[in-house]
C-alpha cells in the first residue's frame, strides 16, 4: 500500500510502475483513487468548518434563550438559532457518513495498486524473465541414475503418499522413519543456524484474523493461498511470516529495539490454486508443510543491507548441507504487489539437471507496516519501518534437493557433518529395501 500523498504528487510514476509490472488493467485505478481522494478532502474540509461553528451556534442558542425569557421578541431568533444547530448537526452526520464511505472506497483501491519496485529490479512479464545472478557450489550430475524423490524416500520406508491420499486427498503425505527424522533434523539445524546469526527463535500462532491477512499479503495471493476457518474470523497461515509480521499490528515500536530479527517455526497450509496446482505424485507442491522462516523489521535506510544478508544466510545454510544453489533475481512481473524487491534461492536437482526454488527472500518496504499501522517512535518522531522475510528451510520440499545431492550409487544417503548431531550421530542412511 502506497502513501496517498505519494500518489497525489507522483501519479505518472505510479502509472509507470504499474506498466513495469505488466498490470495495465490497473492503470485506471490511479485516476479513480485521486478523484475519490479529492472528493474526500472536500467533504472533510466542509465537515471541519461545520465543527468549527458548532460551538458558536450552541452558545448563541443559550444566549438567545436566556434573553427570550426577559424579552419574548427574542424567542423567534432563538428558535431560528436552534434550527441552525440541528441543520448543522444533520449535515455533519451526512458528511461523516460520506467520509467513511469514501475512505473505504479509497482503501480498497489502495490495497490493489502495487508497491513501487526498486530501480534494480529487472523488467519482465513473468518468471521466465527472472535473472540468474550467481551460483554457489558445483552443479554436478553423478554417473548413476537418480530416482524420483518419492522413490528415494520409499527405499527408506520413509513416505506413504497412498495412505495420505486415502486420509486427506492429494497434496498430503506421511513421512516415517529416517526420512521423518531427517525432516525434523533439518528444521532443528535451521533453527540453531539462525539463532547463531543473532535471530530470536519464535513459535507463532498458526491461525490469524482476517485484518492481519489483509495487512500482510495481496488480495490475489490471499484468495489463492489461504484456508478460512468456517464460521470464524480465522485463517490458517500459509507461512509464519503472516503471524510474525502481524505481531506488530497497531504497535508503536521503540526505535532503540530495531532491528527486530526473528526466526520462526510453523506448519504452513496452502490451497495452491492457480497455474501451479498441486503435484499429485511428489512432495514438491503440497497443501501442508513445515518451515523455518526469518523475519526482519528495521529502519528504512537499513532494509537493503538486511535483504542482502538474508539471502546470503540461505546460501550459507544450503552449502553447509552440500547442496549447490544459485540466486535468481525476480523480475517486475514476478513480484507480488507488496514487494519492492525479491530473489529466489534455487537448489540444484541432479536428477532434473536444473535448479528449483527452495527459498524466497523479499523486501516489502513499508507496505505491510502501513497496512498494519505499525510505527516506530524515534528521536525525530514516528515513522513506518520496513519489513523483510526469507525462507530458511521448508521441508519436505528442500529434502528433494538434500536427498538427490547426497545420494550414493548404492542408494545410501550421506548425512553432512553439521546435521549428524541432529540425527543421533548417524553418518549414512541405508536403504531398507
Amino acid at each position: 500500500m502506497l502513501d496517498i500523498r505519494f500518489i497525489r504528487e507522483n501519479p505518472e510514476a505510479v502509472k509507470e510502475n504499474i506498466r513495469k509490472k505488466f498490470q495495465e488493467e490497473k492503470l485506471p485505478l490511479v485516476d479513480q483513487v485521486l478523484s475519490l481522494d479529492e472528493a474526500n478532502r472536500a467533504v472533510m474540509s466542509e465537515a471541519n468548518e461545520l465543527r468549527a461553528i458548532r460551538n458558536t451556534l450552541s452558545k448563541k442558542v443559550g444566549m438567545l434563550m436566556g434573553q427570550a425569557k426577559k424579552d419574548p421578541s427574542k424567542l423567534e431568533e432563538a428558535e431560528q438559532a436552534k434550527a441552525d444547530v440541528k441543520a448543522n448537526a444533520d449535515r455533519l452526520a451526512q458528511l461523516e457518513q460520506r467520509e467513511t464511505e469514501l475512505a473505504e472506497q479509497i482503501r480498497k483501491i489502495m490495497l490493489v495498486i502495487p508497491n513501487i519496485i526498486d530501480p534494480s529490479v529487472p523488467i519482465g512479464p513473468d518468471d521466465s524473465a527472472n535473472v540468474e545472478v550467481e551460483r554457489f557450489g558445483e552443479a554436478a550430475v553423478p554417473d548413476f541414475e537418480i530416482p524420483y524423490h518419492t522413490e528415494i524416500m520409499e527405499s527408506f520406508n520413509g513416505v506413504d503418499m497412498d495412505a495420505a491420499g486415502r486420509v486427506s486427498g492429494n497434496g498430503f503425505y506421511y513421512l516415517m522413519g529416517d526420512v521423518a527424522r531427517l525432516h525434523e533434523a533439518v528444521l532443528a539445524y535451521a533453527r540453531d543456524f539462525m539463532i547463531q546469526k543473532g535471530f530470536t527463535f519464535c513459535i507463532p500462532p498458526f491461525m490469524i484474523h482476517g485484518n492481519v491477512v489483509e495487512g500482510v499479503m495481496s488480495q490475489t495471493d490471499m484468495e489463492a493461498m489461504m484456508y478460512k476457518i468456517e464460521g470464524e474470523d480465522l485463517y490458517l497461515i500459509g507461512t509464519s511470516e503472516h503471524s510474525m509480521i502481524g505481531k506488530f499490528i497497531d504497535q508503536i515500536i521503540p526505535e532503540a529495539s530495531l532491528p527486530q530479527t526473528l526466526t520462526s517455526y510453523s506448519p504452513c497450509f496452502r490451497k495452491e490454486k492457480g497455474s501451479h496446482g498441486i503435484e499429485e505424485r511428489g512432495v514438491y507442491r503440497i497443501h501442508q508443510f513445515e518451515k523455518q522462516e526469518m523475519i526482519v523489521v528495521c529502519k528504512p535506510e537499513d532494509s537493503m543491507d538486511w535483504y542482502e544478508k538474508m539471502w546470503r544466510y540461505s546460501v550459507e545454510l544450503f552449502r553447509s548441507l552440500d547442496i549447490p544453489v544459485r540466486q535468481l533475481e525476480c523480475c517486475s512481473g514476478d513480484l507480488a504487489d507488496l514487494k519492492v524487491k525479491s530473489c529466489d534461492i534455487e537448489a540444484w536437482s541432479p536428477r532434473q539437471k536444473k535448479y528449483f526454488e527452495v527459498c524466497s527472500c523479499s523486501n516489502l518496504g513499508d507496505a505491510q507496516a502501513r497496512r498494519l499501522k505499525m510505527r516506530v517512535k524515534g528521536e525525530k518522531g514516528t515513522y513506518l519501518p520496513h519489513t523483510l522475510n526469507n525462507t530458511v528451510v521448508a521441508p519436505p520440499r528442500m529434502l528433494i534437493a538434500f536427498l538427490e545431492n547426497n545420494l550414493q550409487a548404492d542408494g545410501s544417503v550421506i548425512i553432512p557433518k553439521v546435521l549428524q548431531p541432529y540425527m543421533g550421530g548417524l553418518e549414512v542412511m541405508v536403504p531398507k529395501k
